[in-house]
């Protein structure tokens, strides 16, 4: 499984991506829209954890831009707000939606339940 991992925290995604290598999954991982949308443009992804609350592109409005280039990947949003508003949102927009902090398991296992159905 190949994953890009979109969140502002960059602290947050460099240890997840560690964390996913350890467990043997291909993790990039991107702090900015732009930067994501780099990555996507180079490389192919079967799932895309993204933040919903990020500057400039949100991870819904990235998510949108990504569905145009790459129409087969899947989505995770992550929050950690975790309103109400957020849950529509993303819940709307993708197949699971995520609460920070995030288990690492917990993660790995929406991962594949929405790559492999």
């Amino acid at each position: 499984m190949k994953v890009l991992l979109v969140d502002d925290e960059e602290e947050l995604v460099t240890a997840l991506a560690e964390r996913l290598s350890f467990r043997g999954i291909d993790a990039d991982w991107s702090t900015s829209g732009n930067e994501a949308l780099k990555l996507a443009r180079a490389h192919t992804y079967d799932v895309a954890v993204l933040d919903i609350k990020m500057p400039n592109i949100s991870g819904i409005d990235l998510k949108k831009r990504l569905e145009k280039m790459r129409p087969d990947m899947k989505y995770i949003f992550l929050t950690g707000h975790g309103s109400e508003e957020d849950f529509r949102a993303g819940s709307a927009e993708a197949s699971q939606y995520l609460v920070k902090p995030l288990d690492i398991e917990v993660l790995i296992e929406t991962m594949r339940e929405v790559v492999e159905p």
